[in-house]
């Protein structure tokens, strides 16, 4: 082995036209970019939404609404499912913790129990929040309802 016969590594060394490089290359003059304008010119970079100058759709489209800064999001979770997780898990009590540990809430999440379904266990429940139906669903079982 020798100089002679050395060789870029293999897919090293792409097979592309150099572009700028002067008018006998092909890609010379204004170098594949057009004619004048922003796009043109060195260091262009659009801003996300803008349309060339057009009133971007963003603008055009009208606001409305409100969306209260202090609204409180819960993770709804109905008394079926824990009347389930009673039932495999053979559970009496049931807490944020509990619910985070079957994959029923994150740790971050707000637990509201909802009263969709039917309850047959005697559980004592721990959530942020209770409908009305819930509660009543999970005391006329001989449970408890405790509020965080």
């Amino acid at each position: 082995m020798d100089l002679s016969n050395l060789k870029p590594a293999e897919g090293s060394v792409k097979n592309r036209k150099r572009i700028g490089r002067g008018q006998g290359s092909g890609r010379g003059g204004t170098s594949t970019k057009g004619h004048k304008g922003a796009q043109s010119r060195s260091g262009y970079k659009s801003k996300p939404g803008f349309e060339g100058g057009q009133m971007p759709l963003y603008r055009r489209l009208p606001k409305f609404g409100f969306k209260n800064i202090n609204r409180k999001e819960y993770r709804g979770i109905n008394i079926a499912a824990l009347q389930k997780l009673a039932d495999e898990k053979g559970l009496t009590t049931i807490d944020q913790q509990v619910l985070i540990e079957n994959g029923l809430a994150q740790k971050k999440d707000m637990i509201k129990i909802l009263g969709v379904g039917v309850l047959s266990a005697k559980l004592a429940v721990t959530a942020h929040g209770f409908t009305k139906a819930a509660q009543e669903a999970i005391e006329a079982q001989g449970g408890t309802v405790t509020k965080i």
